[in-house]
């Protein structure tokens, strides 16, 4: 009984281990977390894809005006708090979100299926917010997603992609 236990558990463990290194290939994934209290947070869980900084993806590799599920996988966000974007309300929940890129302004999809398997199905949006865009001063060499705050109970959303950065504001409702 032992040495089957044994087994079972060698056998567990290095399943997971060839996933996780098969999936660092690919791009690992990360969260990004912004604490409006000790016990209210937004948390965005997203794939760190590693896009380089010489050949320019956007508008190519990344069309523009189509979804697009960094790493081929939605992002997942979690709220235990009500949020406002704009005039929208982000009800307690979790989401799958994506983004659509376009050359001045990207879009913000957030979707109330949690299917994590890449598909996006535009009956399940929960909202579409416009985001704000920028240049950044020098390339990044990998998707990223940050949080910074920017008020009393308030967060901008951050995507960081090459040459480019979009943001939205989260605001915690009281």
């Amino acid at each position: 009984m032992y040495r089957m236990t044994w087994w079972f558990v060698l056998s567990v463990s290095l399943f997971f281990t060839s996933n996780t290194v098969f999936a660092q290939g690919t791009g690992s994934s990360a969260t990004a977390t912004c604490k409006f209290d000790s016990m209210k947070q937004l948390a965005v869980r997203y794939q760190k894809v590693k896009v380089g900084t010489k050949k320019y993806l956007l508008g190519k590799e990344i069309p523009y005006g189509k979804v697009w599920a960094p790493g081929g996988k939605p992002m997942t966000m979690f709220t235990n708090t009500a949020l406002a974007v704009g005039d929208q309300t982000v009800p307690v929940a979790a989401y799958t979100v994506f983004v659509i890129p376009e050359e001045d302004k990207w879009t913000l999809v957030i979707s109330k299926s949690t299917d994590t398997g890449g598909k996006y199905n535009k009956q399940q949006d929960l909202m579409r917010v416009p985001m704000e865009v920028g240049e950044l001063p020098s390339a990044e060499p990998e998707f990223s997603v940050y949080f910074a705050h920017a008020g009393e109970d308030q967060c901008n959303m951050r995507l960081d992609l090459q040459n480019v950065r979009a943001w939205t504001t989260f605001k915690r409702k009281q």
